[in-house]
């Protein structure tokens, strides 16, 4: 049947784009202007040219408007804080100086001054620079960055729309800054916030802005009849202004909920929604709130999230049913495209066949293009595409590569008994301290070490011939000697090998098992210029053959003190994959956790005492509505207790955290029945450890003592101060010391001072234990 075109011309567009470049030219460009290497004005110049490469390809390919001020230097939250003018106490003389390095020490600190708190933007992977605000928190308007940006697009004749993230999402997500009373609500600032976005709206009225976008993602979240209320103030305020332009609401990751018919009811130009699986209540929603008469709505019919190709039938039924519930219905993804890598058509090394099921962000503007024209002028003006669309999904979904019968045969054959550990962690715990004789307050490090210049030329040779596999791997020896013998030297009591084989925690597993396809450019942003390459979970999951025995092995034989086996755990082989969309989350992490069991069962038969299995991405891949906590929880906390559950009483069982909000998920952190969790604390001033006490939690705890995503060196005093709030909360007993995360990032210069200082801080701390315990026996 031919679809009717609609009566209005329909607008393509995108809430946000990739910002690295084709060749993460930013990246390049920020790190050489760090290293001394790029002056600021040509740094500024590589941004400039990006960012209109960006906004002629979104046109090239059919995007009728296009966004600007979702390009940042580091993060949009941190550009947020800059433009409202909330800048913290410490920064401010660094800013003052010179704008650009201020805002660099607010995002990486510096030697003296500590950066930000970061942590996960909603459930994705990406990180946000927390907002730092107080009772005496005073705001002022910089709208230079948003005025320069949406000039630079007029001026290339092109209809643009600044996308600026909204005045709730933007104090909710804050946290009140240090000195300041754990229960300040940042929202309490609002009236005194507002004033200012409708200074900064009038500015971009003046520069030609015919539309400003509003991000609220934080509306689709559960939120309190106080939190609606504001939003209602903030929607009727800004609505009411006279010198502004239209505005368009962004509640996107879901469905916005109650949120919508107070948006619904504002006296805003348009709305933009989330209509993808994880959306999909929100047409329901619209239709029982009596649609949105007379207002524009941007419909996210095309995942934001995802790579797999948009199911253009799908899509145009929910477009055609919004026709009759808005006065204007337009075509976008359903977020930014910020989450995704740039083009699937760089991926020469995948199958011609499999790279047509994917759609990175160009591919999916042109999917966004072609849903618009199909909208506007009926399905008869993309014949073409609909065919070669229904013929991609059909390769999909009858190729052998997405059924395994004995992978499936296997994950049905699991009980509730393989989930468990067969004795009880105080039973567990004797027979770990029997074995490993650990000292109190046991020092470790997460798992990786630096990736020196030298690794990475290591494996560029190897890929390009210039050393064969036998010179790459003595390569990897001496790294792992060094490693070993510099922990050996500091003090470490459990050490890591270092992790010099592996490009990334996620990608050097999935290029090991069956049913994951790597990428060679599909790069996406994880904070500022940390880049990763998410794999294509495309398939049934196994492993053919053991993965990291051998290294680890090889590291035990270097030294007589235990060295940890080092793992992802299966929810953060999903999360910071690109996960198939064509079964169940539980299904695909059941399938994983029994290929992870393989590999620490062999682990443990091979002589490793210590097995890590890292688990980052728990928190972050919480729904963000409390109504589906339970079911994820469920499935998540059962997928890890498989993977680690057949190993003997006396091999301990870690796992790791970071960046996240562990507060709702700490009855989870106890049901994965790890012996011992470490996590992000240092930016937090040890938060978490005093939400594993106030919960109970019984086993051992490793919250951070070093933030490892600053250049700055801890002093030793600093990192003991840390421990000693940790003591304050957890017994010295349970209690280890840690970094924060993984050292992969970092010099060797500060990795060598800062582990130094770590493990001085924690002898320091035991001698003040065992004098505190001798004087109480004396006494």
């Amino acid at each position: 049947m031919t679809a009717e075109p609609a009566a209005a011309a329909v607008r393509a567009t995108v809430y946000g784009y990739p910002r690295q470049g084709a060749n993460r030219e930013l990246k390049k460009a920020i790190e050489g202007y760090w290293k001394g290497r790029v002056s600021a004005d040509a740094l500024r110049t590589t941004a400039a040219d990006l960012r209109r490469s960006n906004w002629r390809e979104l046109a090239d390919a059919g995007l009728t408007e296009v966004p600007t001020g979702d390009f940042s230097y580091y993060d949009h939250m941190l550009d947020t804080s800059v433009m409202l003018g909330a800048i913290p106490d410490r920064h401010r003389e660094a800013v003052a100086a010179d704008t650009l390095d201020g805002y660099f020490a607010m995002a990486r600190g510096t030697q003296d001054v500590a950066p930000l708190e970061m942590t996960k933007w909603f459930d994705t992977n990406y990180h946000y620079l927390v907002p730092e605000l107080g009772p005496d928190t005073v705001f002022a308007a910089d709208s230079g960055k948003q005025v320069a940006e949406l000039t630079e697009a007029l001026a290339l004749g092109l209809t643009a729309r600044p996308v600026l993230v909204g005045p709730i999402t933007y104090l909710l997500l804050a946290k009140p800054a240090p000195g300041v009373a754990a229960d300040f609500e940042p929202l309490t600032l609002l009236d005194r916030l507002l004033p200012v976005y409708a200074e900064v709206l009038a500015d971009l009225r003046a520069a030609g802005a015919e539309w400003v976008q509003l991000d609220e993602p934080a509306l689709v979240q559960d939120r309190t009849p106080a939190e609606l209320n504001a939003a209602a103030r903030a929607y009727r305020d800004l609505g009411a202004l006279t010198d502004r332009s239209k505005l368009l609401v962004a509640g996107y990751f879901g469905r916005l909920g109650e949120a919508l018919q107070v948006l619904a009811a504002s006296p805003v130009e348009g709305l933009a929604l989330d209509f993808t699986d994880s959306g999909a209540a929100n047409l329901d929603d619209l239709a029982a709130v009596g649609g949105l008469p007379g207002k524009r709505l941007v419909a996210g019919v095309v995942n934001g999230r995802n790579i797999w190709i948009n199911d253009h039938q799908k899509s145009l039924a929910t477009l055609g049913t919004l026709l009759g519930l808005a006065g204007q219905v337009d075509v976008a993804a359903s977020c930014s495209l910020l989450h995704v890598p740039y083009d699937a058509a760089a991926e020469r090394d995948i199958d011609p066949e499999i790279r047509g099921w994917l759609a990175f962000a160009r591919q999916k503007t042109t999917e966004i293009a072609v849903l618009a024209r199909g909208l506007s002028q009926g399905t008869d003006a993309i014949g073409a595409e609909l065919a070669a669309n229904r013929a991609a999904l059909a390769s999909r979904a009858n190729s052998p590569l997405t059924r395994d019968p004995a992978v499936r045969a296997r994950t049905a054959a699991v009980t509730d008994a393989d989930g468990r550990r067969a004795q009880p962690y105080p039973e567990r715990a004797a027979a770990q301290r029997a074995q490993l004789g650990l000292p109190v307050l046991p020092t470790t490090t997460i798992g990786s070490f630096p990736q020196t210049d030298e690794l990475r030329v290591a494996r560029a040779d190897l890929r390009a011939g210039r050393i064969d596999a036998a010179g790459y791997e003595e390569r990897i020896k001496d790294e792992i000697r060094e490693v070993i013998s510099f922990q050996e030297k500091t003090g470490v009591d459990v050490l890591v090998h270092g992790e010099p084989e592996r490009n990334d925690m996620v990608q050097y597993f999935a290029e090991q098992l069956t049913g994951y396809l790597a990428t060679q450019h599909g790069w996406v942003q994880s904070y500022g210029t940390r880049y990763v390459r998410p794999p294509v979970l495309a398939g049934d999951i196994s492993r053919p053959e053991p993965m990291t025995v051998r290294w680890t092995s090889y590291a035990q034989a270097q030294t007589d003190r235990p060295v940890k086996g080092m793992l992802t755990g299966p929810v953060t082989m999903l999360a910071w994959s690109f996960v198939r969309d064509d079964q169940p989350l539980g299904e695909t992490a059941r399938q994983v956790a029994l290929a992870l069991r393989d590999e620490v069962n062999d682990l443990e038969a091979a002589g490793t005492s210590v097995i890590q299995v890292d688990e980052p991405a728990l928190r972050e891949t919480l729904p963000l509505r409390a109504a589906e906590h339970a079911a994820y929880l469920d499935w998540a906390t059962e997928s890890f207790r498989l993977t680690t559950s057949g190993v003997r009483p006396d091999t301990q069982i870690h796992t790791h955290m970071c960046y996240a909000e562990f507060g709702d998920i700490v009855q989870a952190i106890d049901d994965l029945d790890a012996d011992v969790i470490s996590l992000e604390a240092a930016r937090s001033h040890m938060q978490v450890a005093d939400e594993l006490a106030e919960h109970g939690y019984p086993r051992e705890a490793g919250p951070g003592v070093w933030d490892i995503h600053s250049p700055r060196v801890p002093s030793a005093e600093e990192a003991a101060g840390l421990l000693r709030k940790g003591l304050a909360a957890i017994p010295a007993e349970r209690l280890w010391v840690n970094p924060d995360c993984g050292l992969k990032t970092r010099g060797w210069a500060e990795t060598r001072a800062s582990l130094e200082n770590l493990v001085a801080a924690a002898r320091d701390v035991r001698a003040e234990l065992a004098e505190l315990t001798d004087g109480t026996a004396k006494g």
